[in-house]
């Protein structure tokens, strides 16, 4: 019983970095780079608790959970956070004395971290229930490898064996729970963006209206204007100043379009598309528009994808995002578009570019209001974009590295699906 103690009070100094940061840092620490450091040394804090608080049992042996705050510093900060929390266990683990629990510690990381470090990439990239399983997993194949360096070090006993038990189903629990949790916190912090989101779009949509009406009025009679002025004798300046005030104006004009799409979004109309023929039809569209930007589509669309939605809302949904794929290649190269039925009668389509890509924090913010990575851009269409598809019960994940390009898959649900 004096062992289950021990171990319940590994598991408090364990969470105390997971609600400091929760409660203290989330809310008023923006930036990336410095909420990974706060993370890395949070957990840090917490592997030298757990370290100076440990089980011992069976002579002096050592039990206790740091593999925890290890696992969740590499899986969710990356690569380096995790290297140097290995290197916080070791150093500090030398301060005891070398001893065989030292080389032991030293086996199981070199024997466990390769293999964390292998899937973090992956850890990111899936649905919370699959994180939940792989950092389970990963707990049970860290104690069992523990277990296994110890058995072979110092032999087997019956009464260390039932200890390293113990500690492998708790830290396999504590892993779970702790991973639900953080996931469960995670969405919370996620929802109340989107209530904030949501409430400057109902003011958005209260303004809307009652604007755009008198801002496009002025525009139109200037732009009338500028084209009677447009003589064939006019000087060559003059003419170039016309010609970019109209093209200022048209400008213009198209964000007013995303702002009222944006605000006041139309009834929809659905009825069965064939998702593959207005792809093919959008795709033509921007091989004519682009001819002179040396952007290659790559096209591999099945026939016959078939599902419920607005014909029109989904081919401005999919310009836009090829649109910007094309444009995110300044040099040229190619673009891969597809379209296919999966197993479970989904309709997925996969938009893939060789342009300059994007950080991690500018995926997360990709899609929200008025963020745009292009000089001229408003965020407008691909927020527009991004309502279109959620409208349909569609799901969209971006996967993406800077200098190598950006990939978009979307999954929408097909007919009888």
């Amino acid at each position: 019983m004096s062992i289950v103690k021990d171990f319940l009070l590994q598991f408090t100094l364990m969470v105390i970095p997971i609600f400091s940061y929760f409660t203290f840092i989330l809310e008023k620490v923006k930036e990336d780079r410095s909420i990974k450091m706060f993370m890395t040394l949070l957990w840090g804090v917490s592997i030298l608790l757990c370290m100076s608080f440990p089980v011992e049992y069976g002579g002096g042996a050592r039990l206790d959970i740091r593999f925890i705050p290890l696992l969740f510093g590499t899986l969710y900060l990356g690569v380096w956070p995790g290297v140097f929390l290995s290197a916080v266990i070791i150093l500090y683990r030398l301060t005891f004395g070398i001893s065989i629990g030292v080389v032991t510690t030293v086996v199981v990381l070199i024997l466990t971290l390769p293999v964390i470090l292998y899937v973090q990439r992956l850890f990111l990239r899936v649905n919370r229930e699959r994180r939940i399983i792989i950092a389970t997993g990963l707990s049970f194949l860290y104690c069992l490898c523990g277990m296994m360096v110890s058995a072979g070090l110092n032999g087997f006993s019956l009464p260390v064996l039932k200890v390293q038990g113990i500690h492998l189903l708790f830290t396999i629990v504590v892993t779970w729970f702790c991973t639900v949790m953080i996931e469960k916190i995670r969405e919370i912090h996620q929802l109340r963006l989107e209530v904030q989101d949501t409430e400057r779009f109902r003011v958005i949509s209260e303004l809307t209206g009652v604007f755009a009406h008198e801002i496009r009025n002025p525009m139109q009679v200037s732009r009338g204007f500028l084209q009677l002025l447009d003589e064939p004798d006019l000087p060559h300046h003059q003419k170039e100043y016309i010609k970019l005030s109209i093209e200022e104006l048209d400008r213009a004009n198209e964000i007013i379009h995303d702002f009222l799409a944006l605000g006041k979004p139309s009834n929809s109309t659905y009825e069965t598309v064939n998702v593959s023929e207005q792809l093919e039809r959008t795709a033509a569209l921007l091989q004519t528009f682009n001819v002179n930007q040396q952007v290659e589509f790559k096209i591999d669309i099945q026939d016959d994808c078939w599902m419920r939605s607005d014909p029109q809302k989904l081919n401005q949904s999919m310009l836009n995002i090829l649109k910007n794929a094309v444009e995110s290649m300044p040099d040229g190269g190619t673009v891969s578009l597809s379209c296919h039925q999966t197993a479970d009668g989904h309709i997925r389509i996969t938009v893939k570019d060789q342009g300059i890509g994007m950080n991690p924090k500018q995926v997360q913010r990709l899609g929200s209001p008025y963020y745009s990575l292009k000089e001229k851009g408003t965020g407008l269409g691909m927020m527009v974009s991004y309502q279109i598809i959620h409208s349909f019960n569609g799901k969209i994940s971006v996967d993406s590295e800077e200098g190598v390009g950006t990939e978009f898959v979307i999954e929408f649900p097909g007919v009888g699906a």
